[in-house]
């Protein structure tokens, strides 16, 4: 018998109440949130309780939502694999935009580590508990996170690139 999203549904509801919430199937991954707060021992109860088995994360990345009010302008977002029954969920944990700091993964999955490492890097979310967490792709001597959407996409003084090339004029209308 396959795992069935109701049955994911229900045991993480019976065990974690509210702390756990917005279930919804998006295509062929089921996805809820978790509150940040209760990452660490959800995380743990998926991979480790024996009808669930979600036994690989396959992704940890970071989100950032800076219109969004200050408590979920950031969010972690993780992804994990029951090989057993071939089922995967997805899952997000809202953070404080002042503060973006959640429980690090690596207790339950090594292979955290460096994931976490690059969302630090690109988003500055802090991982309480992480064993190494410094920047993984950038120098360490950014102060700025450059996936953060404070940051302009394209430097403004380029003059190496004209606008009328890409189908823009300075206007921001299309060229006819």
């Amino acid at each position: 018998m396959a795992l069935e999203t109701t049955v994911i549904q229900d045991k993480l509801t019976g065990q974690f109440g509210d702390k756990v919430s917005d279930f919804i199937q998006i295509k062929d991954m089921f996805t809820f949130e978790v509150a940040s707060d209760s990452l660490s021992e959800v995380m743990g109860f998926l991979k480790n309780d024996p009808l669930l088995r979600f036994n690989f994360l396959t992704d940890v990345c970071g989100v950032h939502y800076p219109d969004n009010e200050v408590d979920r302008q950031f969010a972690t977002v993780y992804h994990m694999h029951n090989w057993y029954d071939n089922v995967r969920i997805r899952f997000k944990c809202y953070l404080n935009g002042e503060n973006p700091e959640v429980a690090s993964a690596t207790e339950h999955f090594l292979s955290a580590n460096w994931q976490e490492r690059e969302t630090y890097d690109f988003f500055g979310i802090i991982f309480k508990g992480h064993p190494q967490l410094k920047r993984i792709l950038n120098m360490d001597e950014m102060v700025s996170f450059p996936m953060r959407k404070e940051f302009p996409m394209e430097d403004g003084g380029r003059t190496d690139k004209d606008d009328r090339f890409f189908g823009r004029t300075p206007d921001n209308s299309t060229v006819k």
